[in-house]
C-alpha cells in the first residue's frame, strides 16, 4: 500500500471511529443504551483499524521521516477519534447515572 493510500485510510477510519462515537452519544442521550454500546463497539473497531494504518505509517516512515501536511492532517484524525470516543465514554457513563437518578426521583415523587 502506498503512502497516499495510507493516508486515506487514516482518515477515513479516524472520521468513521468519530461518527459512530457520536451517534452513540445520541442514543445514549436517549437512554437507548443497548444502541450506545453496538456504536461504541463500532467506534472502537474503526479506531484499530485506524490504529494499524497509523502503525504501517511509522514503520514506513522510519527511513524517510518527512512528515507530509497530508500525513500530519491523517494522524490528526486518527488520534482525535481516539480522545473523543474516552470523553464520549465517559459522557455515557454519566447519562447512564442521570437515567437511575431520574427513574429514583420519579419513584420517589410518584
Amino acid at each position: 500500500m502506498n503512502y497516499e493510500e495510507i493516508m486515506t485510510q487514516l482518515i477515513l477510519h479516524g472520521g468513521n471511529a468519530r461518527g459512530a462515537a457520536y451517534e452513540a452519544l445520541d442514543e445514549a442521550e436517549e437512554y437507548n443504551f443497548d444502541e450506545a454500546e453496538k456504536l461504541m463497539e463500532e467506534a472502537n473497531e474503526e479506531f484499530l483499524k485506524g490504529h494499524k494504518y497509523q502503525t504501517q505509517l511509522i514503520q514506513n516512515q522510519a527511513e524517510n521521516a518527512v512528515p507530509s501536511f497530508v500525513m500530519i492532517h491523517a494522524q490528526d484524525h486518527v488520534m482525535t477519534a481516539q480522545a473523543e470516543i474516552q470523553l464520549i465514554r465517559r459522557m455515557i457513563n454519566m447519562l447512564r447515572k442521570t437515567e437511575r437518578l431520574e427513574k429514583r426521583l420519579e419513584k420517589l415523587e410518584g
